[in-house]
């Protein structure tokens, strides 16, 4: 398939995603920009739906960035258990609240430079806080959905989340980043599953065929 043809199907499931899912969102609950990195830390290797859960509580009892300069780790990982990787977590968040408040002066950073040098921090997850808390559209945030759809369609051969990146930005136009990523979310899971499905049935590989 050559650049050009990849292109012009980029923008039919663009299209499509529109049609079928007219209102987008993150799906994560957040307030500020600071829960909202917290969430998207917790949400590696982790459903959104688990880190409502847990964050619901979280930031009940977590209320200010300095609660989370002086949370016990120990305590903290029980807090966040339900979400895995939970000792990793607790090293990356606290850590990253610490230099948040020495660092970026108490405010999360809105620029990715600064947001990489964050523990725990990647690309997804620094373009997930930048374009949902701050509206600054940098490129397109490659979680496990974005992976295996825009694979699964043809948009892209690459398997390292910042090549799928690059590769997406290429053919999706600047003004869908944002909501692509939403709306990929969202079709992953109301019509194309990761668990094993008749995918000819989805309303992309109809729309495609």
């Amino acid at each position: 398939m050559t650049h050009e043809e990849r292109r012009r199907r980029a923008r039919r499931i663009v299209r499509e995603l529109k049609r079928l899912i007219p209102v987008s969102r993150i799906a994560l609950d957040f307030r500020t920009p600071w829960q909202l990195l917290i969430a998207t830390i917790l949400a590696a290797q982790c459903t959104d739906k688990k880190v409502n859960e847990v964050t619901r509580a979280l930031f009940r009892k977590y209320r200010t960035l300095d609660d989370y300069v002086r949370a016990d780790p120990r305590e903290f990982e029980r807090d966040i258990h339900a979400t895995g990787f939970f000792r990793a977590k607790t090293r990356h968040i606290l850590r990253t609240a610490q230099i948040v408040k020495e660092r970026f002066g108490g405010k999360v950073p809105r620029t990715m430079t600064e947001l990489l040098t964050l523990p725990g921090v990647a690309r997804k997850t620094a373009n997930v806080v930048l374009g949902n808390a701050f509206g600054v559209v940098e490129g397109i945030a490659v979680d496990t959905h974005v992976r295996r759809l825009s694979r699964l369609h043809g948009l892209t051969a690459e398997t390292d989340p910042v090549k799928i990146e690059r590769d997406l930005t290429a053919l999706i136009p600047r003004a869908e980043w944002l909501d692509f990523n939403h709306r990929l979310v969202l079709y992953g899971r109301r019509f194309c599953p990761a668990r094993p499905h008749d995918h000819a049935r989805c309303p992309l590989a109809e729309l495609l065929q």
